[in-house]
């Protein structure tokens, strides 16, 4: 399977609810939503981490991605990653980035393929 990465520099495909949503696995559905709701301190259920990446065009996303500015930013812009877009290093991306370094690696490496 080749890498789905996200509008943000998160690698989708590497994601524990895509996994356990293409593998239609409900108990690592709720592995994932226990593991989520400790982690960011709210009641996510496993209906939640449903979801098929960011830019899917199903209506399988998980709960946060209906709400993300990045995805939300990326989606007006038409750029399918913020490594193609022109205001690169705005604040949205920047912020999230400083606690998601891999996806800030990602990023970068995306934007240096894409100069070439």
């Amino acid at each position: 399977m080749d890498n789905i990465i996200g509008v943000c520099g998160i690698t989708c495909s590497k994601c524990p609810a895509y996994l356990a949503t293409q593998a239609n696995d409900r108990a690592a559905l709720e592995r994932v939503a226990a593991e989520w709701s400790k982690m960011f301190h709210a009641s996510i259920a496993p209906e939640d981490c449903i979801c098929d990446g960011c830019l899917s065009t199903t209506e399988r996303l998980s709960g946060y991605c209906h709400e993300c500015r990045i995805r939300a930013c990326g989606i007006e812009r038409g750029v399918v990653s913020c490594a193609y877009c022109d205001d690169y290093g705005c604040e949205k991306m920047v912020s999230f980035v400083a606690n998601v370094p891999e996806a800030k690696m990602t990023l970068e490496v995306l934007r240096q393929a894409s100069t070439k």
